[in-house]
């Protein structure tokens, strides 16, 4: 069985910053895709970014140049490191570890950017 534990959220103000943890244990198998999602109020869940294990990276438009996902494999960690935080960041942020077609989610950590 897989956990995901994610964390970092916390409450910054537009223009501020905030670095987001993502561990997984328990894997038998090598974690393959690691990735971030987030659900703002009554939005859909989107993809903000992700990363192979290999190290290709794809984001989100509207993070592109301001969000960085990182991963250390050998750790089964991942990280988002979130700069220029706008207001419409403001969402519930997961961690998603893939492995062997499977999808392994965190809980959850809460950014809430205000003015």
């Amino acid at each position: 069985q897989v956990q995901v534990v994610d964390s970092g959220g916390g409450l910054v103000q537009a223009g501020g910053s905030l670095r987001l943890s993502c561990v997984a244990s328990g894997p038998r198998f090598s974690i393959d895709g690691m990735g971030w999602y987030r659900q703002g109020p009554g939005k859909q869940r989107e993809l903000v970014a992700g990363m192979s294990r290999g190290g290709s990276t794809r984001y989100a438009e509207s993070v592109k140049g301001r969000f960085a996902i990182s991963r250390d494999n050998n750790k089964n960690t991942a990280y988002l490191q979130m700069n220029d935080l706008k207001l419409e960041d403001t969402a519930v942020y997961f961690c998603d570890a893939g492995v062997r077609g499977t999808d392994y989610w965190g809980q959850g950590t809460q950014v809430t950017v205000s003015s």
